[in-house]
């Protein structure tokens, strides 16, 4: 991990960026025609699949991320349903944190659409942080046509915050002494890291407002949540030591993919067949980007939108499809309730490392092989992949649910980042 480096200076100035409806704009402005319109991007847009990022214009409908795109046609019936394309908003990405570190080496991307910076002492090179916001937002609508809201702060977690208070296109600045008039009258739902089950956890203890939290002792909050009531206690009083580290993007913390079925389905057979696929799609990405993991967690969706996440350990750590899978099937047959249909399922693998630090010795699952034979099997049929695209190579039973993305579509529906 590099160490932190500001340009100069004492005083912390942290700028987060968040890119507004960040998929969605990206199609618009390839897409002139599409621009005021309301678009609507999901992974599958003809299929179950869930609202990825929803423009602004597609949002007054009430359309919103994680949304089922059948409801997000009920309430938009006029929108423009797109396909996601990853590898587009990735390239986008890429280009936007060239623009962040011409103003500051000190840039931590925080998922594909978001960044904090650290301009801490920046400003004998190009003005204060609130100089270098409004350039760095001039300069990403003059030459990718994009708007993106800022937040300014001491810390990362108040910058998180203000971006997200005038969006879209916003640009807010928080100082320490704005947390009790700025901060406190929110609902601790709204604090950026307060989930719905800790918010009503801390309803049931009389506490919905930031202000409320913060006067809680901590050591009651210690004793109720352990050491996240710590954080608790600190992000409701604006506190934050946390640094802008340029280096937490090297090294992804988690690889995972999911799908949602074409019907919700208690067919255990076919059910393990998505997991072998899912399987197979983890495992290559962990071998495109050299890692390999050890922990391997299942994710299943019921009928009634219950979700379900169990983890297991593995004695080594791999990057091979059936270790991931037979991992991913136990966890499966040990946990899914078989009167239950199933309408989403994934497979994510995590507790990463990178691969030239650990030799893989697991058997395959049709006799030992190897650590060498079983790298060269997987290496000669992802550069097959790589030439002719996903589907190219198939086992026969995943012939009819093998992904058939482009050559170099990327992730394709990655679940851990969002759009805007």
């Amino acid at each position: 991990m590099r160490r932190q480096v500001s340009c100069a200076g004492s005083e912390t100035t942290i700028i987060h960026i968040d890119m507004d409806a960040f998929f969605a704009a990206v199609e618009q402005w390839a897409h002139p025609e599409l621009r005021g319109k309301p678009v609507i991007v999901c992974g599958d847009p003809d299929g179950r699949g869930v609202v990825s990022t929803a423009s602004y214009e597609a949002r007054a409908f009430g359309v919103r991320s994680a949304m089922p795109v059948k409801e997000a046609r009920r309430l938009c019936p006029q929108g423009v349903f797109l396909s996601s394309h990853l590898s587009d908003y990735a390239a986008i990405s890429e280009r936007l944190l060239e623009v962040y570190r011409r103003y500051t080496p000190v840039v931590e991307p925080f998922s594909i659409d978001e960044a904090f910076l650290d301009v801490t002492g920046c400003e004998r090179l190009h003005g204060d942080a609130v100089a270098i916001a409004r350039s760095i937002k001039e300069e990403v609508r003059r030459h990718l046509g994009l708007t993106c809201s800022v937040g300014v702060a001491p810390n990362k977690f108040l910058a998180k915050m203000a971006s997200d208070m005038h969006k879209p296109d916003g640009l807010t600045v928080i100082q320490a002494e704005d947390v009790p008039r700025v901060i406190w009258p929110l609902p601790v739902g709204k604090l950026y890291g307060v989930g719905e089950k800790t918010a009503g956890a801390l309803a049931s203890m009389g506490i919905t407002t930031a202000k409320a939290l913060a006067e809680v002792p901590v050591e009651m909050l210690t004793a109720r949540f352990g050491v996240m009531g710590r954080v608790l206690h600190d992000v409701a009083n604006g506190i934050d030591s946390s640094p802008v580290d340029p280096g937490v993007w090297e090294r992804p913390k988690s690889v995972g993919r999911e799908t949602t079925l074409a019907e919700d389905s208690a067919d255990e057979e076919a059910l393990v067949r998505h997991l072998l696929s899912l399987s197979e799609q983890v495992a290559r990405r962990l071998r495109k980007h050299d890692l390999v993991a050890r922990t391997v967690t299942l994710k299943l969706r019921y009928s009634d939108f219950t979700t379900l996440t169990r983890s297991h350990t593995l004695d080594d750590f791999t990057c091979y499809d059936e270790d991931l899978y037979r991992a991913a099937v136990e966890l499966f047959r040990s946990n899914w309730t078989r009167s239950r249909k199933v309408r989403l399922i994934g497979v994510t693998a995590s507790t990463l490392a990178p691969s030239h630090d650990y030799t893989c010795q697991l058997a395959l699952f049709e006799g030992p092989l190897s650590h060498e034979r079983r790298r060269s099997l997987a290496s000669a049929l992802d550069r097959v992949r790589d030439r002719f695209g996903e589907g190219a190579v198939t086992r026969a039973s995943l012939i009819d649910i093998a992904p058939r993305r482009r050559p170099g579509d990327g992730y394709g529906r990655d679940k851990s980042r969002k759009g805007g």
